[in-house]
Formats: structure tokens, sequence, C-alpha cells
């Protein structure tokens, strides 16, 4: 994709990292660019890059929205699916409202920084003596905790990428899943939370607001979770993200392998630079790591032209 020109402002915007605090920023570089958001390979949301199709799944589920929600049976489906009590299981708007909702039950966490910033934004209280909230793998650093370490709310999105398992399975934590990371569907909106006691599970249920998970969010759980395969997903990313570090060290970039399906790069100036040939990444100044970048692993069609980017910024430098 050749160079686009911006003008100064938006070169501003895309260097700064203080507004970045979850990714996504395709849509935003598009239309900087002039361009279709489909010219836009976004690397800034760590998304599963070998997910099926569920833009395919949606549509053929477009009548449906017609209905009020029920999500009775894609909550069966789920907790079957995990291995889990279905009492104990709250299917939600996403992982961000699971977060929210049993960030309100709690009412107090412990965050160990650098980690997911909406664990803070929603805990009404962050105290050294309570619960630890943590991300497992870590973020950013996106790399799985030890057997033995413990927390009181497992933030689980992206382990089922990371380890082909749903969950590390501690039954007395909470434990927050999301399946806009797993299906690559974060206009869709679908989450979970595993509470440790059915009773703590209804206390959830009674502050999400009612229809919260919409009819097609709900619709497309029973049919996903059918086409779900994470040993192979697994296997698949580990591939793509080895052979995407291994072509970003070829180029002489400063590039760490994780566990799971990102990569952190440091590179100067990568995000601004990068996003004029239409390839974006998430700056992680937000974690306080300046200078350091999270790229998610591409599908493996899309490696030779975040490559084919990459030679272009070494190209300019000449």
């Amino acid at each position: 994709m050749p160079e686009h020109s911006l003008e100064p402002p938006d070169v501003r915007c895309l260097s700064s990292g203080g507004v970045q605090e979850h990714g996504d920023d395709g849509a935003r570089l598009a239309m900087m660019l002039g361009l279709d958001v489909t010219d836009v390979l976004d690397l800034s949301a760590s998304l599963n890059p070998v997910a099926p199709d569920v833009a395919a799944l949606v549509a053929s589920l477009a009548p449906t929205v017609t209905r009020y929600p029920d999500a009775t049976e894609a909550t069966a489906a789920l907790a079957g699916a995990i291995g889990v009590p279905i009492d104990r299981i709250v299917l939600t708007n996403g992982g961000a409202e699971a977060i929210a909702l049993v960030a309100a039950v709690v009412g107090a966490g412990h965050v160990v920084d650098p980690d997911f910033a909406l664990y803070r934004r929603h805990l009404p209280r962050v105290a050294a003596d309570a619960g630890r909230w943590r991300s497992n793998p870590s973020s950013p650093f996106g790399r799985l905790a030890d057997a033995a370490d413990a927390a009181a709310v497992w933030d689980e999105a992206f382990y089922p990428l990371a380890t082909g398992e749903w969950s590390r399975g501690d039954a007395d934590a909470w434990r927050l899943g999301s399946l806009t990371k797993l299906w690559a569907c974060p206009g869709l909106r679908l989450g979970y939370a595993i509470a440790p006691t059915a009773e703590q599970a209804d206390a959830v249920r009674a502050r999400q607001p009612r229809w919260s998970v919409s009819t097609l969010a709900a619709e497309v759980v029973g049919p996903m979770l059918d086409m779900t395969d994470l040993p192979r997903w697994m296997l698949a990313i580990g591939e793509a993200r080895r052979a995407l570090v291994a072509g970003l060290r070829d180029r002489g970039i400063d590039a760490d392998d994780t566990d799971v399906n990102w990569v952190l790069v440091r590179e100067p100036d990568l995000r601004r630079r990068l996003a004029r040939h239409g390839v974006i990444v998430r700056d992680c100044s937000s974690f306080g790591l300046p200078g350091t970048f999270r790229m998610a692993v591409p599908h493996p069609n899309d490696l030779d032209r975040v490559l084919g980017a990459v030679d272009a910024l070494a190209a300019s430098r000449r």
C-alpha cells in the first residue's frame, strides 16, 4: 500500500498514546487517510486472527432483531462449553460490561500496574488490602501467570487463545471472559462473568440492565460455539505469532514474543510511521511503557502486508 500524506495535526493524534486506552483505531485512521475502513489493517485491537466469519452468521440471523432478547439458551450453551454450572455464569454485553458489573459487586480491588485500565476505571475503590484483579495472560506483556499465582478476579479474555482451554479453572475466584476477542466480533459485544458462587452471580444479574445482551448477540452464541476449536486456534496463532516475530527481527526490529495473539515492539514512532502505510498498532504509553507498541498477530494472509510496511519504513530512512 503506498504511503499517504497526513497533515501535522493528524500525525500528532496518531502519535498520542494517552487517549488510546483500548486500541481499535482502524476506522479513525481510515477517515483521516480518506480510505475505506477495509483498506486499513487494524492491529491495535488484539482479536483472534483465525476466527470464523462472524459477519456471515450475523447476516443470516438478521431477522431475529425484531424480537426482544432472551439470553437463556445462549447462557446454557456457554456454561456447557466452559464446564461451569449455569447458575454461576452471566452473559454480558462484552467483557467491558463484565468488568464493570463485577467491580460494582465486589466494591474494591487491588491492581498491580501495568494492567488493563478498565479495572481502575470501574472499581469503586482501589486498595492494597483488597483482592487483586489480574489479567491472564498479562496485559500488556502477554505472559501467562504461574500455576501458583492467585487472584480474586482473573480476567481471562485472552486465556483461551493462549492455552487452547476455556479457563484456568480457579473456582474460588471470579473469572471474566470476552467472546468479542475470541470470535473477533467487537461490534457485537459478548462477554461473560463466572462467579465463585451462585449467589454472587445473582448479585451481578441484579445490577445488569435488562436486555443488556442483544437478540443478535445471543443468537450467534450457539452456532459460534459449534465452530469454536480452541486447541486448533491456539496452534495456528502460535505459528503466526512466531512468523511475525521472526520477520520483524530479520528486519532489525526489537520484538518480544508472547504467549498470546500479540507481540510487543520497540521502534521509534512506530504507530505514526506504520499508519502512513495503512497498518495501525497500539501505543503502550497508556500502560506506562512509552516507546513500546503492541502489534496484534495478523491473519497469515496479511503477514506479507505487515512486513512490507516495515520494509517501507526502512526504505524511508535511507
